[in-house]
C-alpha cells in the first residue's frame, strides 16, 4: 500500500473531516479567513480537499498487493492548480534477496592447491590446526641422519583381502586385520596404505616419482607409518593388483577378489632413517613414528600414469626440520 502525507498550502480550506485509515496524511494547516456566511439556506458548498481525500483513497483502495508503497504530497504550483506526486517510501522499497555469504571452500574438504591448499589446513578447522602450529611436521627432507644399528623391523605382513578406495585425496587400499609391524619394542596393526604422487619426503634434496605409506597403529593409539619409494622402471604386481580394482567414483570402494601379499611391496633391503613427526595430511597429528626405506622399489610409466589421470600432484611441500633427530641405518 502507498503511504501518504497531505502537505496543504495557505489558502486552502480547513481540514475538519476525518481521514481514511489507511491514509497516513502529515497536514500542515495554516490559519485562513472563514469564509462568509450566505443568508440562504441551500446546499453546503463542496469541500474540494473532500472530494481529493476521497479520490485519494478510491485509488489506494484499487493498488495493488505488493506493489510499492509511496508518499503523496498535494502541493501547488503556480496558478495555485492541485498536483499529486509520488515519492517511494525507502522503508517499504520491495526488498531484493540479500547474496548469502558463501564460504570459499567446505571446511571438510581440504586440496592440494587453491584456497583450501597446504598453506590454509591450519585454518580451515580448528581441529586442523596443528598444520599450521606444529613443530614436528611432515614431510622433511632427509638429510644428515646419524649412522647408528637400528633395530631392524619385524615385518609381519601376510596375503590378505583388501578393499581399493577413492578417498578424493588419494588411492587408498584396506587391507584385512592380521598384518602388523614389531620395531622399538612395539607392535603395530597395519591400517591401511595409500599412495602420493610425487614422493612427499625427500633424500638429500632427491625427490622420487611416488611414494607409498602405510600407516599402523598399536593399541595405546600411536601411529607409525612406513614409506616405501616408487622410482620409474619396471612394473610392479603389487601395484597393477591395486590399480586393476580401482574404483569408477571418488568415495567408492570395490573389493578385491584375490588377496593381496605386502611383502611384495617391500624393498630386499629394509634399511631405513626415522625420524618423530606428522601425519602428512589433515589433522597433521604429531607424535608419528616414521620409518623410510631408503632403497626405493620401482613402478612403471604406465603405472605411474594411471594415478597421475587421478591425481596429478598430492604431494605436501616440505616442513621445516627444526633440530630434529633423524637416525638411519648402518
Amino acid at each position: 500500500m502507498l503511504a501518504f502525507a497531505l502537505v496543504l498550502v495557505p489558502g486552502s480550506p480547513a481540514l475538519h473531516a476525518a481521514e481514511p485509515s489507511s491514509v497516513d496524511v502529515d497536514a500542515k494547516v495554516e490559519p485562513s479567513a472563514p469564509p462568509a456566511r450566505k443568508a440562504s439556506r441551500g446546499p453546503l458548498p463542496v469541500d474540494p480537499m473532500q472530494d481529493l481525500r476521497e479520490r485519494l483513497a478510491a485509488k489506494l483502495g484499487a493498488t495493488k498487493a505488493g506493489e510499492t508503497k509511496g508518499e503523496v504530497r498535494v502541493s501547488t504550483q503556480s496558478g495555485g492548480e492541485l498536483q499529486l506526486s509520488s515519492q517511494p517510501d525507502a522503508a517499504a522499497k520491495p526488498r531484493t534477496k540479500a547474496a548469502v555469504a558463501k564460504p570459499a571452500h567446505d571446511p571438510d574438504h581440504w586440496s592440494y592447491d587453491g584456497v583450501a591448499g597446504p598453506q590454509a589446513w591450519g585454518r580451515l578447522k580448528p581441529e586442523f590446526s596443528k598444520c599450521a602450529s606444529g613443530s614436528r611436521q611432515s614431510p622433511i627432507d632427509i638429510r644428515e641422519g646419524i649412522r647408528v644399528d637400528l633395530e631392524p623391523v619385524q615385518f609381519d605382513y601376510r596375503p590378505s583381502a583388501f578393499r581399493v578406495l577413492d578417498n578424493g585425496h588419494t588411492v587408498q587400499v584396506n587391507v584385512a586385520a592380521g598384518n602388523s609391524i614389531e620395531v622399538m619394542g612395539r607392535r603395530y596393526e597395519l591400517a591401511q596404505f595409500h599412495f602420493h604422487r610425487p614422493s612427499e619426503e625427500r633424500i638429500d634434496a632427491k625427490q622420487f616419482d611416488m611414494v607409498a605409506h602405510l600407516v599402523h597403529k598399536d593399541v595405546g593409539g600411536r601411529l607409525a607409518v612406513v614409506a616405501v619409494l616408487l622410482e620409474r622402471g619396471g612394473a610392479h604386481p603389487l601395484v597393477q593388483a591395486v590399480w586393476n580394482n580401482l574404483p569408477l567414483e571418488k568415495g567408492d570402494e570395490v573389493s578385491a577378489r584375490a588377496p593381496l601379499d605386502l611383502n611384495q611391496l617391500l624393498p630386499k633391503d629394509t634399511r631405513y632413517y626415522t625420524y618423530m613427526g606428522s601425519l602428512t595430511t589433515p589433522p597433521c597429528s604429531e607424535g608419528v613414528l616414521w620409518m623410510v626405506m631408503q632403497q626405493p622399489v620401482t613402478v612403471s610409466a604406465e603405472q605411474i600414469d594411471v594415478f597421475a589421470r587421478l591425481y596429478p600432484m598430492n604431494a605436501r611441500p616440505l616442513q621445516q626440520v627444526s633440530g630434529r633427530l633423524i637416525k638411519q641405518s648402518n
